[in-house]
């Protein structure tokens, strides 16, 4: 009972004197080659070790990795460095939770086992001083998207996720890679923000029409922005970290997008 009632505290909570709760999806981390992934890695490192000084809880919104695939005893080779400041950081004590996106659907315990961080399947909401947060990746939200919508179905299903375990690793990783090096770059402008036409703003509309949500946390977009919605509810965007370096922050009163400079 007292396990229950101390996560019931971080997901309904006021927030420390001078603490925040920081945002940040869409790394990537694998594309678009060795050297460039090795550079985003260590500025997100360096980022992590930045607000460690007054981070209270972090939220990584998915698209961590370009590709991931988790066997009963195999994870995708690389990321040491920023893995293992995720440890540290869990190890000190701060709180941290991953929700997966399109191209990290496929986690299966490895993140709860060694880092101590949760992995969510799926959108989260949480109330910080006040304040209800609808956090999610984004993908698959909203009208349209039908083709994804079936095939992230298929994707999530306990039955193609054995049989693809079947596949040895070598041969498992790599075709994952090679199917997420398909989609978009990332590395140049994606398609304009398009107002109230974005599948995920139109999904904010209707969620408000049944619930008060005072921020809408996404990813998946690649474009970092804050959009105004009714009822004083914030469209919020993460961007990524191959443009941007982007990420939000709450500090107890506001939420603002934030872009990391330091490297």
């Amino acid at each position: 009972m007292p396990e229950r009632s101390n996560l019931q505290l971080r997901f309904n909570m006021q927030l420390p004197l001078n603490k925040k709760i920081y945002f940040a999806s869409d790394f990537h981390l694998g594309i678009p080659d060795k050297a460039t992934s090795m550079a985003r890695e260590k500025r997100l490192c360096a980022w992590l070790d930045e607000i460690r000084k007054d981070a209270e809880q972090l939220y990584l919104v998915g698209d961590i990795f370009d590709a991931w695939f988790e066997y009963k005893n195999v994870v995708p080779k690389g990321f040491t460095r920023f893995l293992g400041k995720l440890a540290e950081l869990t190890d000190e004590g701060l709180h941290i939770e991953a929700i997966t996106g399109n191209h990290d659907l496929w986690m299966r315990g490895y993140f709860e086992e060694e880092l101590n961080i949760p992995v969510h399947h799926h959108s989260i909401e949480r109330t910080f001083n006040g304040k209800r947060f609808f956090i999610a990746h984004g993908d698959g939200l909203g009208p349209g998207d039908h083709g994804y919508k079936l095939l992230k179905k298929v994707l999530r299903s306990s039955v193609s996720q054995w049989l693809y375990r079947r596949i040895h690793p070598d041969t498992g990783v790599g075709m994952a890679s090679w199917f997420s090096r398909l989609g978009p770059k990332h590395d140049s402008e994606e398609d304009p923000f398009l107002g109230e036409k974005e599948w995920l703003v139109q999904f904010a509309h209707d969620k408000l029409k049944t619930d008060r949500i005072d921020y809408f946390i996404f990813g998946h977009r690649h474009i970092a922005i804050e959009y105004p919605l009714p009822q004083n509810s914030i469209y919020v965007n993460l961007g990524d970290w191959i443009k941007y370096n982007s990420y939000a922050v709450f500090d107890g009163v506001d939420l603002k997008l934030q872009f990391y400079t330091a490297i």
